[in-house]
């Protein structure tokens, strides 16, 4: 096989949690998405590096070739809401008291149950949602609001937890050991598991603290979704309004950003930004009867994978007029 054809040559995933099926077109991912590998290679090459590291010097720079990266495996990073949420670490941003709380309860129960989202299909899995503002009696008033008397086995809530920097990441580890279909973490707010004192409102703090979330969202191939606030000051770039530095967003995945023109509105807009899915512009409207949000549009639609391009060709090809058709690989070009 030449250079040329390695390149283009379509791999397949070793992925354990792939839930597509055979039809579905795998996408390569960076070594960054695959948990606990860092520079390491993912399946291909793992014996050759094992081998070329014992020779090596523990202080040495790793690296790896662009064609060792075309020649490795790498499973694809699955949505868990179609086109809108992946794995990783996640900002949702929203002035106080905006209705943040009803779309965590909202999202955490439709992953949970396995129920579309806004007609975006879901990945099902057990979801924690750490609601560190709340007590259980208004988790419960606002759920059966929401969800009437049909309740989730799979949703699961806290509303105390330790800081980061004092045993959180333990508690998490449990449950995620004790769940191993776990899905979504929801962190319900950022400041509340930040460390108490420090220089909390510098580059290098806001930086590290979702380093840390990011790197333990990698290790177990789970979602973190964590609710924080704008600042007041207005920006013509709706991630600027992000309180806080920079360092929030450089270190996260994406962000929602949640914003209504008066806080008696019902009407809310969504932006979305991510390394993983397309930017967008979502809006909403919130129903005071059911209190969830529902979509009214989007400003484009959801991006999709494209489907094989032979596949399409044989779409054209065996219709309900010509159920069968028989021929050459080359008359299949397109």
């Amino acid at each position: 096989m030449t250079a040329k054809e390695k390149m283009t040559a379509p791999i397949a995933s070793v992925g354990a949690d792939v839930e597509q099926s055979s039809s579905n077109k795998l996408t390569n991912q960076s070594i960054a998405d695959l948990p606990g590998k860092g520079n390491l290679q993912a399946t291909n090459n793992a014996e050759n590096t094992a081998k070329s590291a014992n020779k090596k010097n523990l202080d040495d720079l790793e690296t790896v070739s662009m064609m060792e990266l075309y020649d490795t495996a790498y499973p694809p990073k699955l949505p868990i809401v179609d086109g809108l949420l992946y794995n990783g670490t996640y900002l949702f941003v929203g002035s106080p008291k905006i209705g943040k709380s009803f779309f965590m309860a909202q999202i955490g129960y439709h992953i949970s149950k396995g129920l579309p989202l806004w007609g975006f299909s879901v990945r099902q899995g057990t979801v924690l949602y750490l609601a560190l503002e709340d007590d259980y009696a208004r988790l419960q008033k606002r759920l059966s609001q929401m969800f009437g008397m049909e309740g989730s086995e799979n949703f699961y809530f806290a509303t105390k937890s330790k800081s980061l920097n004092d045993g959180l990441e333990k508690q998490l580890v449990t449950f995620v050991t004790e769940h191993k279909d776990a899905r979504l973490i929801i962190i319900d707010t950022l400041q509340k598991v930040r460390e108490v004192g420090g220089d909390k409102f510098s580059y290098a703090s806001d930086y590290e603290i979702v380093t840390k979330l990011k790197a333990f969202s990698d290790k177990y191939g789970i979602c973190f979704l964590v609710v924080h606030h704008t600042r007041k000051m207005e920006s013509s770039d709706s991630f600027d309004m992000i309180s806080g530095t920079n360092g929030l967003l450089g270190a996260a995945d994406g962000a929602f950003v949640m914003q209504k023109e008066k806080r008696t509105d019902n009407k809310a807009v969504l932006e979305v930004a991510g390394r993983d899915q397309q930017d967008q512009k979502l809006w909403l409207n919130f129903n005071r009867e059911r209190c969830v949000w529902e979509l009214i549009k989007t400003e484009t639609e959801l991006w999709k994978e494209p489907e094989d391009p032979v596949l399409e060709k044989i779409k054209e090809l065996v219709t309900e007029t010509t159920p069968e058709w028989a021929g050459t690989a080359t008359e299949l070009r397109y």
